[in-house]
């Protein structure tokens, strides 16, 4: 690699030292409760960019299936939206987000693979492949705040935020069912 192709890894060398211990913002959390919230915050604005990129989603995908699925997400994700704004009132908390780099990153790839397929069965694999990751990123996170609710004894969030998790788990096993049982079949076709 020659110097000019070298990337700028210059700034996030300038923050980390030698031994690998990372230097905390002023405002970082020292306490779960403040983790929890600051972690609702992002999945909050996750879930709202993802209402937002579903309708993109299932205008392309070309199984009826697939489409359907998507549609239905679609409208279950906006009352996960309406539900989290349920969990800032449990906790006293106003209703916003933080930007998310993990979903940012999700739906980037996912317009990355619209673009790279063509219509059809392959394209729809892709939006499958995209749609599933965003949903294991979903139940990794929601799992997580269920925990974090838990310990804190937010018995009331976490039964709002264990109806979520349900709902990820669903929807994932949907996706894998359209893509074993039509999907992925006639894209090998």
């Amino acid at each position: 690699m020659k110097n000019s192709e070298k990337p700028n890894n210059t700034k996030a060398a300038d923050k980390t030292p030698k031994n690998g211990i990372v230097q905390p913002a002023a405002d970082a959390a020292t306490e779960l409760k403040a983790l929890f919230v600051d972690s609702l915050k992002d999945i909050y604005w996750a879930e709202n960019a993802l209402v937002g990129a579903l309708p993109k989603m299932q205008n392309n995908a070309t199984d009826a299936a697939l489409a359907s699925a998507i549609k239905e997400h679609h409208a279950v994700t906006q009352n996960q939206v309406k539900r989290l704004e349920k969990v800032f009132e449990l906790l006293g908390e106003k209703a916003e987000g933080k930007k998310c780099e993990a979903m940012a990153g999700l739906l980037k790839e996912g317009d990355s693979i619209l673009e790279e397929t063509q219509p059809g069965a392959v394209r729809d694999a892709g939006i499958i492949a995209a749609s599933q990751k965003i949903e294991h990123y979903e139940i990794a996170t929601y799992g997580t705040l269920v925990a974090f609710a838990k310990t804190l004894g937010e018995n009331d969030a976490a039964k709002l935020l264990t109806q979520t998790l349900a709902e990820e788990k669903e929807a994932d096993c949907l996706l894998n069912d359209v893509a074993l049982n039509t999907v992925n079949i006639v894209a090998a076709e």
